[in-house]
């Protein structure tokens, strides 16, 4: 038996998202990990982490962590023979990365152990 079209579409779609954030992951690893980095060295990660990409289908995203992660993949991908200065580079894009995952992390995380109506079901 064959699979359905949407089985398909979903395989795809869990595809590309692991591309994107396997591309994200090694480019934040490359910008925190090198002590000198170099306009040369950055075009050379994208252009081998882009390799990888591209074996993927682009795929319509419709969760809003995974289109704020696709434009920033976007973004880095942007910055390939930019003639900026690397380490406003490098600080731009740990900054959008963080902000990415302080979203992700806001979330996850609820305390409600400040909230009042916790302590009213012991009353």
């Amino acid at each position: 038996m064959a699979a359905s079209q949407k089985a398909i579409d979903n395989s795809n779609r869990l595809r590309y998202i692991r591309a994107l954030e396997r591309f994200h992951k090694g480019m934040v690893s490359y910008l925190m990990n090198t002590p000198e980095l170099t306009h040369k060295g950055l075009n050379k990660k994208i252009e081998n982490s882009l390799k990888l990409l591209k074996r993927t289908q682009e795929m319509d995203l419709y969760k809003g962590e995974l289109k704020d992660l696709q434009m920033l993949v976007k973004k880095m991908i942007s910055y390939k023979d930019s003639e900026e200065d690397i380490e406003n580079i490098k600080e731009e894009l740990l900054h959008s990365s963080n902000q990415l995952d302080k979203s992700k992390n806001a979330k996850r995380y609820k305390k409600d152990k400040h909230s009042g109506s916790m302590l009213d079901e012991w009353e």
